[in-house]
């Protein structure tokens, strides 16, 4: 099950931006399952995509569009990624464009597809198309709600974020949504996520912004180490809040979205990983005193990826020595062991070259009964840091996905 809150809090709408939701039976009847999203005109818009080389269709085409032209509207369908389809999901993706472009007499090229789902199937596409017209009648600006709803996959949980903040009197809007609980190591975005802010923003510095937010959220998350074929996030800026466009990264304006926007990605990252498969715990690993943040991240992963490790946390088993073997196993070069530190939250467990003297296996125990669990590695080397956030491994997260196509 979940572990903390995950409950949607307030979802601010966002001027210039419509959602619209139907059921396309794209996979299962009954169920929400295509959405839509329409930005205004003139709205700057930046994405980031999988790096896994086997992507899906609809990630080609994305990065195609986005070459081409401003997108207009965004087509998400959960129950099948088309990834794995070769020419036929390309033209799959393709005719989902030109569909969604001839109903609301835009180019096919200001259209960007999503997929989520089930690998090696087509997409029918059909079912899709006959889906559009219902989203599109149900267009409306507090939809992202039923829209974070309507993109999960074996989520338990829709996950959405939102905030706004005050500048000279103006208030501003942050509001975003996700989806993904496995299958997740994201490189350079999400299972899928949406975030859209009413500032006005240049092309460059939004870019850049995207970069910094998705690179202390998503891409400091991982469930099972495993990166999809169909990780996007996009972050839309639509320019109707009437501020003076930013153009650089400087300011009180920008300051203040910046530290709301990674507000927002941090929490929808976080909530992936408090919904991962089976997750019992969440787990932050947080390493310090290293040479760089690479090779904090090389520590963080290789602890957080470890099953013995995960495994370990499910059954509050404070077994460090799987810990330790992590650590080592992080391809770090000439490290002295002897200088590194290990904490399950302030419980010092390892410590020049051993077990701690002061740790006792009760001190652990309690610790590791937690459901959010602090696991701090201090290496001796440096004043770099970074943190990564992961959960454990349940006889459920085996069931889900060995059921996954059932």
């Amino acid at each position: 099950m979940p572990v903390g809150n995950l409950d949607l809090p307030l979802m601010h709408p966002v001027k210039g931006v419509r959602i619209g939701i139907a059921e396309a039976a794209i996979r299962y009847k009954n169920r929400r399952d295509l959405a839509v999203l329409e930005i205004i005109h003139g709205a700057t818009v930046s994405a980031v995509f999988t790096q896994n080389s086997y992507c899906a269709a609809p990630v080609l085409l994305c990065r195609q569009h986005l070459t081409k032209a401003t997108p207009r509207y965004l087509v998400i369908n959960t129950g099948n990624a088309n990834a794995g389809t070769g020419s036929v999901g390309m033209e799959n993706a393709q005719a989902s464009c030109a569909a969604l472009a001839k109903l609301t007499q835009v180019a096919a090229e200001q259209v960007l597809p999503f997929s989520t789902g089930v690998i090696g199937e087509h997409l029918p596409v059909d079912r899709l198309v006959a889906g559009l017209p219902v989203a599109l009648a149900a267009l409306n600006e507090n939809a992202w709600a039923d829209a974070a709803s309507a993109i999960m996959t074996t989520d338990t949980r829709p996950k959405g974020a939102s905030e706004t903040f005050e500048v000279a009197g103006q208030r501003y809007t942050v509001t975003g949504i996700s989806k993904g609980a496995g299958m997740i190591r994201p490189n350079m975005a999400t299972m899928l996520g949406y975030v859209a802010t009413d500032v006005a923003m240049a092309q460059s510095v939004l870019d850049a912004l995207l970069k910094s937010a998705v690179n202390q959220s998503f891409n400091r998350i991982t469930i099972d180490g495993d990166t999809s074929t169909n990780d996007s996030c996009v972050l839309i800026a639509t320019g109707t809040a009437g501020n003076a466009e930013i153009t650089r990264a400087a300011g009180e304006l920008f300051e203040k979205l910046e530290a709301a926007v990674h507000r927002v990605f941090a929490r929808l990252a976080q909530l992936i990983v408090r919904d991962g498969e089976g997750a019992t715990k969440f787990m932050t690993v947080q390493v310090e005193e290293g040479e760089s943040t690479d090779e904090c991240c090389d520590v963080a992963y290789s602890i957080a990826h470890s099953p013995l490790v995960k495994t370990a946390f499910f059954a509050s088993d404070p077994n460090w020595g799987r810990i330790v073997a992590a650590i080592g196993n992080a391809g770090l070069r000439q490290l002295d062991v002897s200088r590194v530190r290990v904490y399950l939250d302030t419980v010092c467990i390892v410590e020049s070259g051993g077990r701690a003297p002061a740790y006792t296996e009760e001190q652990g125990s309690a610790v590791m009964k937690q459901d959010e669990i602090l696991i701090r590695v201090c290496l001796g080397r440096g004043q770099a840091r970074d943190t990564v956030y992961t959960c454990d491994f349940s006889y459920d997260y085996v069931k889900i996905n060995a059921d996954y196509r059932s």
